[in-house]
């Protein structure tokens, strides 16, 4: 609707503010009263939906830049002559129906590739939200059918599935124990920050123990901690210490000063000789510190094959940190299905 001194042409956003220094604004027939019929002529040429009280038309719609005998109505961009606007064409795509087995599918490329969130909800045709919900919900319930895939195993069938190598040099061997970090996004919180800051990585990481047989089985993945935490903590807090009986052996790193607190459940102790304030090792310390490194590959073996699931190899999202204990027995349960499991340790 024109208003004032407006051009009320469809398209035209004329004024005399605009045309002042350029152009004729205002035709003769603006300096004075138009008669009836002239204006009804007008409107009519206008063809406005919502005619104004006042007609005033800029002279770019006259012929001759003003109402003339000839052509007294404006006749030019009226606005109504132009082709009507495009419609959008309203974007049809085909839908994945996201069934459960695509559910599945979705949360474990999420654990294998490590994709972002955006990246899998464009695949699948849904919202991040929805992704994210999807994934979470499918953690929950992956974890709680899997978890049983990571048994303790008896004496007897670790003692019938041990390798030669062990076999020959430590026959009582009933685990391999490590601990293993993962990078984390830094958390806003700087008690969290804190608490998962790792000096050896000088990121912010959670750390993790795992405990393999000598098949290679992994038997034992606990809590994800904070990278602060030491060794000899996490193996004290985790809970392994429960399933360790009198006469059982576990092997471990130097940094595992746990002596003590296998000592008390009668369990030995297997780790690589320390030089401590001596030069060198004696030539029996080195041999055995050598048959240790031999067989304890087995763990970092374990390790490997866990951080093939890009999730723990790469950068945790602080969006999944409460998620990481489930991803843990997760993907220890899948390395367990593993068909070369048994072949990486002959």
């Amino acid at each position: 609707m024109s208003s004032g001194s407006t051009c009320p042409v469809v398209g035209c956003h004329n004024n005399s503010r605009k045309l002042k220094n350029a152009l004729e604004t205002f035709c003769l027939e603006h300096q004075q009263a138009l008669s009836e019929d002239r204006k009804l002529a007008w409107l009519a040429a206008l063809r406005l939906k919502h005619p104004p009280k006042r007609v005033y038309v800029c002279s770019f719609h006259f012929i001759d830049k003003k109402p003339t005998e000839l052509h007294p109505n404006p006749e030019l961009y009226l606005g109504y002559d132009r082709p009507p606007p495009k419609k959008r064409r309203k974007l049809t795509r085909t839908t994945l129906s996201v069934t459960a087995s695509n559910q599945v599918l979705m949360t474990l490329m999420k654990l294998k590739s490590n994709r972002v969130i955006g990246d899998l909800s464009r695949q699948f045709h849904i919202s991040q939200s929805m992704a994210s919900t999807i994934i979470s919900h499918w953690l929950d319930k992956l974890e709680e059918v899997l978890r049983p895939l990571i048994p303790w195993l008896p004496k007897e069938t670790i003692q019938a599935t041990m390798p030669e190598a062990f076999k020959k040099n430590f026959p009582n061997a009933t685990c391999i124990i490590d601990c293993s970090e993962t990078l984390l996004q830094k958390p806003r919180n700087l008690g969290s920050r804190g608490k998962s800051y790792s000096h050896y990585y000088s990121h912010n990481t959670v750390k993790y123990l795992v405990a393999v047989a000598p098949c290679g089985v992994i038997m034992f993945v606990s809590a994800a901690y904070g990278g602060r935490c030491s060794d000899k903590f996490i193996t004290m807090d985790s809970g392994i210490l429960t399933y360790l009986k009198p006469g059982d052996e576990v092997m471990a790193d130097r940094g595992f000063t746990i002596k003590d607190l296998l000592f008390e459940r009668k369990v030995r102790l297997v780790i690589p000789a320390f030089t401590k304030k001596r030069r060198q090792l004696t030539e029996e310390q080195v041999t055995y510190t050598r048959r240790i490194a031999n067989v304890r590959i087995h763990v970092e073996r374990a390790i490997r094959r866990l951080k093939v699931y890009k999730i723990l190899s790469q950068i945790v999202p602080i969006s999944m940190a409460p998620k990481v204990d489930k991803i843990l027995r997760i993907c220890a349960a899948l390395v367990n299905l593993r068909e070369d499991l048994i072949r990486d340790t002959q």
